[in-house]
């Protein structure tokens, strides 16, 4: 029995491996790049940056306006990001070409448990056991978090949209979100054909003036896009909410006295939600990263950007009390229509570290679950991009996933471990930590800064729950939702059908999957 369960599961994690290897949204990756070889690690051959670029107020004033006003730049980003290449750099009237140097020798070899040689990490390979759960935290438990509530009790099953899936506009939910933006400006501008600039050129064309980072890898001041100490990583995580796998990684991060920031997928959440207040009560920060991950943002219509937002800030606050301040749109795919909508619901964005010629601080781990690299190869990216990390006035920010076992193999073996030993010595820190915002400012319940993100939400508050009330005040503890909730409950049409699954019911999933194997 225990090799047969063992074969199913290998047969399955090969299984889901390929259908990420299938998926439209990597070919929709795939389909930014420019010819040859897009990572920081290597020579780039991309147009050169634009003269004029928009700007965006560091401070705006509830009705936010992302303009268009002119000024004079090297970078996309009207604070500009002084990236400095460690070798030569030639430019021309059309192209301008980057040739970074990369680390020689053999790759190391882990130093973490388990981990297989870097040469082994490829589509196919075995996987390892499944973790056991390592801490369970029941309903009313106290977050590490000063002033956030105590954990709630859990979710009401069959309320949320299918997973992996674009969630119903017309729900009461996404037209109660919708009313966030009203008094904000949010820039008239079409949705592109699918995210991509082959896709799109006349948008592409438009790139700068509509602050495009897919094409041209456009940012606005409000766009959080490094860390500003030198020799600083902002350690962030894609989160596909996938257990057991996250927890090699929450147990290394653990072991090294590390926190990171995890973007999570909210469907996932629904189908792992031991996962996310692991990661939470752990002390790591939570953000928003949509809910199905299967659209570029900047392809979908202002409601469907809205309901993706939305529903994935709902279920975080159910299952953790507490409702993230901070986003990252899939791929990086971000404009100012985008970003008004994310602020306007008070979601600051998070991207990630690029070169003022185009190339991302982008491991491309995710490629290797793709099979189009192999360990090896994503390595080099990373050894590249910590060498030209050490040039730099300020610190970065890596695009790691723990979407399977690869990319997961890689950052506890390697890629951390790499940053941790490099001379001169990285500080790895979650985003948040390394901005030097308080902590409670990375969730609407404990933030005390009247202007971030961007609105001042002490007053109206939030319908985070989508029911047509305000439930949520920033500052508020948890106290606002608290009322809201006894007032429902006291109600009793309300008492006779509320039914709410404990989370504890979830952790029983993943035990009898241990168990399973076992036997």
């Amino acid at each position: 029995m225990k090799f047969y369960t063992l074969a199913v599961l290998t047969a399955l994690q090969i299984s889901t491996i390929n259908a990420h290897k299938l998926n439209p949204r990597h070919h929709h990756a795939k389909r930014q790049a420019t010819p040859g070889d897009p990572t920081i690690g290597s020579t780039l051959n991309n147009p050169p940056p634009p003269a004029s670029v928009s700007s965006v107020s560091s401070s705006p004033s509830p009705n936010v306006v992302l303009s268009s006003t002119t000024s004079t730049s090297s970078t996309t980003n009207n604070t500009p990001l002084p990236i400095v290449m460690s070798t030569s750099t030639s430019t021309s009237s059309s192209t301008t070409s980057v040739t970074v140097t990369t680390s020689s020798g053999p790759p190391p070899l882990a130093t973490w448990t388990g981990v297989p040689p870097l040469e082994s990490i490829t589509l196919g390979m075995p996987t390892r056991p499944v973790l056991p759960v390592t801490a369970t935290y029941a309903p009313g438990a106290t977050p590490p978090l000063a002033g956030a509530p105590v954990l709630p009790s859990g979710l009401v099953p069959g309320s949320w949209p299918p997973t992996d899936r674009i969630p119903d506009t017309n729900s009461k939910e996404v037209k109660a979100w919708m009313k966030e933006l009203d008094g904000f400006n949010i820039p008239d501008l079409a949705p592109t054909v699918d995210g991509s600039c082959g896709g799109d050129p006349a948008a592409a064309a438009d790139a700068a003036k509509r602050g495009w980072w897919t094409c041209g890898g456009h940012t606005r001041s409000t766009d959080i896009v490094a860390c500003p100490d030198k020799y600083t990583w902002g350690v962030r995580h894609v989160s596909l909410m996938k257990s057991p796998v996250i927890r090699y990684i929450l147990n290394y991060l653990d072991q090294k006295n590390i926190t990171a920031t995890f973007f999570v997928v909210g469907s996932r959440v629904v189908q792992h939600p031991a996962v996310l207040i692991e990661e939470y009560m752990s002390g790591h920060e939570i953000s928003v990263h949509t809910w199905s991950h299967s659209k570029p943002l900047t392809s979908l219509t202002n409601a469907e950007i809205v309901a993706e937002l939305g529903w994935t800030r709902k279920v975080i606050k159910d299952v953790l009390g507490v409702t993230p301040t901070t986003m990252r749109p899939p791929w990086g795919d971000i404009d100012d229509r985008v970003r008004a909508i994310s602020m306007a619901m008070g979601m600051i964005p998070i991207m990630w570290t690029s070169s003022p010629s185009g190339g991302k601080f982008d491991t491309n781990d995710w490629m290797v679950a793709g099979g189009s690299v192999n360990g090896s190869e994503s390595f080099k990216t990373f050894q590249s991009i910590l060498g030209n990390a050490t040039t730099l006035e300020t610190g970065f920010i890596v695009l790691q996933h723990d979407l399977s076992e690869l990319t997961v193999d890689l950052a506890v073996g390697y890629t951390l471990e790499a940053a941790l030993a490099h001379v001169p010595k990285f500080n790895l820190e979650a985003i948040g930590q390394c901005q030097h915002f308080p902590t409670g400012n990375l969730y609407l319940e404990t933030n005390k800064n009247e202007t971030f993100p961007f609105r001042n939400q002490t007053s109206g508050g939030v319908d985070v729950s989508g029911d047509g009330t305000v439930d949520t005040k920033s500052g508020d503890g948890g106290s606002t939702a608290a009322n809201a909730n006894k007032a429902s409950a006291d109600s009793p049409i309300s008492s006779a059908f509320s039914t709410n699954t404990p989370l504890l019911s979830s952790l029983a999933v993943v035990v009898c999957t241990v168990m399973s194997i076992l036997l």
